[in-house]
């Protein structure tokens, strides 16, 4: 085999002629699949047949030890049936590859835009770029670059309750409906709409309650029933039920006693019996060895591990499967009806793929290699970097920034010339850096150039390493170059070295040598805008009492820089929203190993003021809402409302407002009921003096709560009350809403 052709599917005929000869993998077993030369082509072959009839023949033509190899994610080829090995990748905000493709703004950033047409567009983009990876390997000798496979593990719906978790950066924020609308989203738009064809396979990561990183490998999460299905699932739920995702991957902790990954209450009768999902249960990686090694300690070997992970509801995992997965059968811990449960519903995920099709039956197989780092996939990132940023202090309209009144600017913090990739992160090409766009955008006013001070060392290998630093001598810098200035943009944060997979923060707080940074250019200078860098909340309030001005800014992805200049100078009119909440200090933070949010964690449950609220983001525009409308006052439980509302630009500025519908019960005498639940938002752009009717359907189920002694969810009768809001915190209309009695 050429090396061009080494990771071409064998076509039909090769798999006729090799099934024919008997050609298998374990050539000192007599096979029992042997086709003759003369036989019709296989079922499974068949690209009219009914997809479940021919896997059930893919199926019945596998022996045992092929069964193992196919649920083997990293296993050899099956050549007899012309199958490569899977080959699964990362696109969490971009392709992970070995060449540049173009990478978008972290996930927490893309939630920050509430903008799910723009996360779908994204998603679109980097399926887009995936799928012409694949291509490129099945059309041209040529192509260079590590392969990859179909089946992508993204995106991460793990719920950020945990203000400390270092993968923040990795998800959608602290609300279930958010996460849900997001993820929905997401997963769509990597999946393709073909009827028939996937475009790539989307894995949601990690079910369930994942959002601690120490110890995770034996970490127990001890959560209330009530709080998993109120809490926990519902974004699960959406994008199984409605996004339709063809794999979940089960998460390395335990939910109260019993490991993830072979929990087969949470895999088989949640997962796949009450949300009917039809894709497969994949392990995270080690998933076997980590139970074996981790929650157990050893007193479980790998063939009962392997065989419960089975018969619990995980189909896929690693060479664990494969070496045990034979064994498991002989001895009786694996039935051979579950076994063949789990191949097929591997091999419906790949034969949706096409990879047992001719290349030109499948539309996606057409997506060009061109589409890679093209230049409307950039512009898709500039906008989507634009669309992050959350304005979260403002005083006096400092900003935006007139150009022609500055002479001097100083760009000063140990993030004004780096770049933070973020987790999972493939190659940028080009990133713009803040310092590179703010110059960008500055072309008559000198800039000065400051450190300030060091910074922690990345720990992802696509992060530079800054060169060392002396706080002591880089501080009277940063003070002289302030008082210098006109103005003065002060850019500090969080890296990798901080927050990252493995890794949680101990404090909510800035980096101690940042913030004594902060204070003494502040003291220099107080015209000062602060440009927040990071994936987890910062408790600031030094910094909210102080700056004129303060961005939350995120890891941007490639085209960070350019937008942060947009925003600063006033070509972009900020609009994104916190996706969760800011705390007021530390001490206002649960502990992490409380998994009851009604104890003090997320808007909902919040015990006092925190510094900034979920939803909350201020705009260079000036927006009022008036003349809520609700459908009924009075209605039963199984209707649902319609609330409309009208919201109208009063300032001079076009500019887009977040819409959200919060919906709270009154009185409940029995059990804590949140302050309020996210129930619907819309991002609308309005120009300067225009109106716009927003309306949302609420059904009543959104009002329900989860009844432990029925173990379903109930909507009760009483009084509730919708609010149209422009945070958690800023209610602009409300009006009450009955239900009426069973």
């Amino acid at each position: 085999m050429t090396a061009s052709s080494k990771y071409r599917p064998l076509s039909p005929c090769l798999v006729l002629i090799a099934a024919g000869a008997g050609l298998g993998c374990f050539a000192d077993e007599p096979d029992p699949l042997r086709v003759p030369l003369a036989a019709e082509k296989p079922l499974y072959l068949n690209i009219n047949a009914p997809i479940a009839q021919r896997v059930a023949d893919l199926v019945s033509r596998m022996s045992l030890e092929e069964k193992a190899i196919a649920l083997n994610h990293n296993g050899p080829d099956l050549e007899r049936f012309g199958l490569r090995s899977d080959k699964w990748n990362q696109c969490l905000h971009g392709v992970w590859w070995d060449r540049p493709t173009t990478m978008f703004p972290v996930s927490i950033a893309m939630a920050a835009t509430w903008d799910t047409k723009l996360v779908h567009d994204e998603a679109v983009a980097i399926s887009d770029e995936a799928r012409a990876i694949y291509n490129g390997w099945h059309q041209d000798p040529n192509f260079k670059g590590a392969h990859k496979g179909l089946i992508y593990r993204a995106p991460v719906i793990n719920i950020s309750r945990n203000p400390y978790w270092g993968r923040i950066n990795e998800c959608y924020g602290e609300d279930p409906f958010l996460a849900g609308r997001m993820g929905v989203a997401y997963v769509t738009g990597l999946q393709g709409d073909d009827p028939h064809y996937l475009k790539l396979a989307a894995t949601l990561k990690h079910f369930a309650v994942n959002n601690v990183e120490k110890d995770r490998q034996k970490l127990n999460a001890r959560v209330p029933e009530r709080m998993l299905y109120e809490y926990w699932f519902p974004h699960w739920r959406d994008c199984v039920v409605e996004g339709k995702a063809q794999s979940v991957m089960a998460s390395y902790n335990a939910i109260n006693g019993t490991p993830d990954n072979m929990n087969h209450w949470l895999l088989t009768e949640v997962l796949k019996k009450q949300w009917h999902f039809e894709g497969f249960v994949v392990s995270d990686l080690g998933g076997v060895n980590t139970m074996v090694q981790g929650h157990f300690q050893k007193q479980k070997g790998y063939v009962d591990a392997v065989a419960e992970s089975l018969m619990a509801g995980c189909d896929f995992s690693d060479k664990e499967f494969m070496e045990n997965i034979p064994g498991a059968v002989r001895k009786g811990k694996l039935t051979e009806a579950r076994l063949n449960d789990a191949v097929a519903r591997v091999m419906k995920v790949r034969m949706r793929l096409g990879e047992f099709d001719p290349q030109e039956n499948n539309s996606y197989s057409k997506i060009s290699t061109n589409v890679i780092c093209s230049e409307e996939h950039r512009q898709l990132a500039l906008q989507a970097a634009r669309e992050a940023i959350v304005l979260l202090e403002n005083k006096a309209d400092f900003l935006p920034l007139n150009r022609r009144h500055l002479k001097t600017i100083a760009v000063i913090g140990p993030h004004a010339d780096l770049f933070t990739a973020g987790g999972y992160s493939g190659i940028a090409k080009s990133p713009v850096k803040p310092l590179e766009g703010i110059r960008n955008h500055v072309h008559d006013a000198k800039i000065i150039h400051v450190v300030g001070c060091g910074i922690a060392k990345p720990r992802s290998s696509n992060e530079p390493v800054p060169s060392a630093v002396n706080d002591e001598q880089e501080l009277p810098k940063a003070v002289a170059a302030a008082k210098e200035a006109d103005v003065v943009i002060l850019i500090v944060g969080t890296t990798t070295g901080i927050e990252s997979e493995g890794h949680d923060r101990t404090s909510l707080a800035l980096p101690a040598n940042q913030e004594r940074l902060a204070e003494a250019v502040i003291g220099a200078n107080p015209r000062t805008v602060v440009v927040l860098m990071s994936a987890g909340p910062l408790a600031v309030p030094w910094l909210k009492q102080h700056a004129r001005a303060m961005l939350q800014a995120w890891w941007l992805g490639e085209q960070g820089g350019e937008a942060i200049g947009d925003v600063l100078f006033g070509e972009t009119n900020p609009a994104g929203r916190l996706p969760y909440t800011i705390y007021a200090s530390d001490s206002q933070v649960p502990p992490q190993d409380e998994y009851d949010v009604s104890k003090g964690f997320t808007y909902m449950y919040v015990k006092g003021p925190p510094l900034y609220p979920f939803g909350y983001g201020l705009s260079y525009s000036k927006f009022n809402y008036s003349n809520l409308r609700l459908s009924v006052e009075k209605f039963s439980a199984d209707q649902t409302i319609t609330a409309t509302v009208e919201v109208k630009n009063i300032s001079q500025h076009a500019g887009d407002e977040v819409v959200q519908l919060y919906a709270r019960q009154l009185h409940h005498p029995n059990i804590k009921r949140p302050a309020a639940e996210l129930r619907g938002f819309e991002r609308i752009g309005l120009r300067p003096g225009e109106t716009k009717t927003i309306s949302f359907s609420v059904p009543a189920s959104k009002l329900a709560f989860y009844d432990e002694k029925k173990h379903t969810f109930v909507v009760e009768p009483g009084k509730y009350e919708i609010w149209i809001a422009s945070s958690s915190a800023d209610i602009r209309c409300r009006a009450g809403i009955q239900v009426l009695p069973y």
